[in-house]
């Protein structure tokens, strides 16, 4: 009696997974559709108001996005002193001034 439940749960829970996965499926396949209607009736509405069909875009240029970085990069960093102008040495880290005498250790 105690192999028949554990199979008939096991059944059971294959079957709830596999309804799940069909579930997911036809929402997926759903939202799928309902986008192409839409893109054919855009195109459709194009075509009758005697517009160019435009595509569906993501306006984003890699330019762009590599100069919104490299300028938020101003609030990061220190201010420019005479240290570094062209032709002074190499910039130095803040606070480096400060250290006195360093001890070296062996490395392991």
């Amino acid at each position: 009696m105690n192999d028949f439940v554990a199979g008939l749960i096991r059944w059971t829970l294959r079957l709830f997974v596999v309804v799940v996965g069909l579930v997911f499926f036809v929402c997926l396949l759903a939202m799928v559709a309902v986008l192409a209607l839409a893109w054919a009736f855009r195109s459709l509405w194009a075509r009758l108001t005697g517009r160019p069909v435009t595509p569906w875009v993501m306006r984003m240029d890699p330019r762009e996005g590599w100069s919104t970085v490299y300028r938020s990069t101003a609030r990061w960093t220190a201010a420019r002193g005479a240290a570094d102008e062209p032709g002074a040495r190499a910039r130095e880290l803040p606070g480096a001034r400060e250290v006195v005498d360093v001890e070296p250790r062996e490395v392991r």
